[in-house]
């Protein structure tokens, strides 16, 4: 794959790379006294120079003939000398913050490269939307390097979103030199049953040559697993158990293995690394969906580093799993991974392999980050006003906007809910007993259940998806948001119908965003301008807005890791076992629409 992310291609600059290292031209940089950790052999080395020229590394060695009067030499003083970290499958919007404010966060935590799939913008923006966001990156020194959206709705014929992407867009987008493949393929029943929209996604992909990400969310591992990967999807996330990761890798598969703000998969499926005798070279590490207050106060790649050693993996096949393995999972091993001749001088300096502490980072031979900060510039980036326009919602929402019918005469009704699982993407279908008060429905607190309900927010549809919901533990309130995967409509889940109407209100006249409410009063809200879904704010004051929202949901009485990840879930009609959107419930096993009420 041609790499358009080097400060220089290799053909332009061999000649001088060679140059360099044979001391017949002197080096840009020269780093001395560091502890290579060399990913290509698994070892760490002592005693080797790095020479940088033009962005490039010319020399690991001896570079004594490489140092000239203009030279910078950097004494590593004994530190680790790693590749810069890479992250194969990242959604920036979903850490609420722009490209620029995510890039000053991660890298100065060694993050040098990213491979994002930027379908939240996508489903509310489009095509346009996803320019956006690329354009933005071009300003960062982080080598922001797309993959396309693949699913534009995630599931087709099950919700409504503020775009659709097909073939026709997805060839035209491989054009681009930002974008190195296609986005999660979450359509997986699509690709089993060998429809053509989906099909046809993916064979746009690989007639471009580039590489198509996957999204198998299914704990099944036979015949089914086969056929996915198969079709040329070269790895996915979605591993919840460590059979499934194993069973993945043996296929040829790159297992994704996920350590965000609220998917705490890593305790399991790092055990298809520590309790098997494999070959981790099919393994990454990835973070997924990230929160402003996790990258503030853990890191970013990091910290799954240091949660890798928490669960034994050893450190240098940790670090494999964050630079050579996902480069080569992109073909993108000859130019990024590992520090060798003729690869880009993407290096970070860590003070000890047991704390992974990033000391220094460097992109393409410069310096942009040291002790934690950002030492380079990058400017602002103004998003234009139609993305900043995105609710869409045609009707006026009041208390009685959440009022559910019963069948006419019953005293009690049996409904399914959706019962959410701390730290953990997949949901149960339950049924509960409600009773009826004046011919409607209301949630039951001693029982957990609450009213959901999803609001067509993008093309003023007036469609709305009405459910129950169970496994949050509030007591009192209502919660509101427009992060809500894939199609991110308005998303309200609550106690009561004044405070819904309140929530859902507060987002509209916010342009999206998340919020909390009890009793009439606003407790939290993060404004989400951008698609309603990012802030161009900085991290720090981005994670005091959500931190604020966390502290509302424990007032009403939540106490899971990040619930608005998890309520964010809620629409994705692509996660088993059942789902809301703005169209109803989807049992996400046989996908198909089920009543709200159960019939005997």
């Amino acid at each position: 794959m041609i790499n358009h992310f080097c400060k220089k291609p290799l053909w332009d600059v061999a000649r001088t790379l060679s140059a360099v290292a044979g001391g017949r031209t002197p080096a840009d940089t020269v780093i001395r006294n560091g502890r290579l950790v060399n990913v290509c052999t698994a070892e760490i080395q002592d005693g080797l120079d790095i020479a940088i020229v033009e962005g490039r590394i010319a020399l690991v060695g001896d570079a004594s003939a490489c140092i000239g009067e203009n030279t910078k030499v950097i004494d590593a003083k004994g530190q680790y000398i790693s590749p810069g970290f890479l992250d194969a499958h990242i959604h920036i919007e979903s850490s609420m913050l722009s490209v620029t404010e995510y890039a000053k966060v991660v890298v100065p935590h060694g993050t040098t490269g990213i491979y994002p799939d930027p379908h939240e913008i996508c489903n509310v923006l489009g095509v346009d939307g996803v320019k956006c966001m690329v354009e933005e990156s071009r300003s960062t020194p982080l080598k922001c390097m797309y993959t396309m959206p693949s699913c534009v709705p995630a599931v087709p014929g099950f919700e409504d979103t503020g775009s659709a992407i097909g073939p026709k867009e997805i060839a035209e987008a491989m054009q681009w030199d930002e974008m190195v493949g296609l986005g999660e393929m979450m359509n997986f029943p699509g690709i089993l049953y060998c429809g053509d929209h989906a099909q046809d996604i993916v064979a746009e992909t690989l007639k471009a040559g580039k590489i198509a990400t996957g999204h198998y969310s299914l704990p099944e591992t036979g015949s089914g697993l086969n056929a996915y990967i198969a079709s040329g999807i070269r790895c996915c996330h979605e591993s919840t158990r460590a059979e499934d990761a194993l069973e993945k890798m043996r296929r040829g598969m790159y297992a994704l293995l996920r350590e965000g703000s609220a998917w705490h998969d890593l305790q399991e499926v790092a055990k298809a690394i520590t309790e098997h005798t494999v070959d981790s070279r099919f393994a990454c590490l990835i973070s997924d969906d990230t929160h402003p207050h996790t990258l503030l106060s853990k890191g970013h790649l990091d910290h799954i580093l240091r949660r890798a050693l928490e669960e034994k993996i050893d450190p240098i096949t940790a670090l494999q799993m964050v630079t050579i393995n996902p480069a080569q999972c992109f073909h993108m091993d000859h130019e990024l991974g590992s520090i060798a001749p003729g690869k880009c001088a993407d290096i970070v300096f860590l003070e000890s392999l047991e704390t992974m502490k990033v000391t220094r980072v460097i992109i393409d031979g410069d310096i942009v980050a040291e002790n934690g900060k950002m030492v380079t510039e990058i400017p602002a980036y103004t998003y234009p006003a139609w993305a900043t326009n995105s609710m869409h919602v045609r009707d006026a929402i009041t208390p009685e906007t959440f009022r559910v019918e019963a069948p006419a005469g019953a005293q009690a009704v049996t409904v399914r809910a959706i019962e959410v699982i701390p730290a953990k993407v997949n949901n149960l279908e339950k049924h509960v007993t409600l009773q009826v008060r004046d011919g409607l429905l209301q949630g039951d607190l001693e029982q957990d259940v609450l009213k959901a309900f999803v609001f067509e927010r993008h093309h003023d549809t007036g469609t709305v998806g009405k459910g129950f919901v169970k496994g949050f533990g509030i007591r009192k309130g209502a919660m509101a948001s427009t992060v809500a995967h894939d199609a991110h409509n308005l998303l309200v889940v609550g106690s009561n119908d004044e405070d819904m109407a309140l929530a859902a209100n507060t987002l509209i006249q916010c342009g999206g965003g998340m919020a909390v409410v009890s009793e009439g009063k606003v407790l939290g809200c993060v404004p989400l301008p951008i698609a309603g879904l990012m802030n161009a704010k900085p991290v720090e004051e981005m994670s005091e807005i959500v931190s604020r929202l966390e502290e509302a949901w424990a007032q009403i009485g939540c106490s899971m890791p990040s619930p608005f990840m998890t309520m964010a879930l809620i629409p994705l009609a692509c996660l088993p076992e059942l789902r809301l959107t703005n169209r109803g419930l989807v049992d996400c096993t046989k996908f198909q629409f089920v009543p709200l009420i159960v019939e005997e």
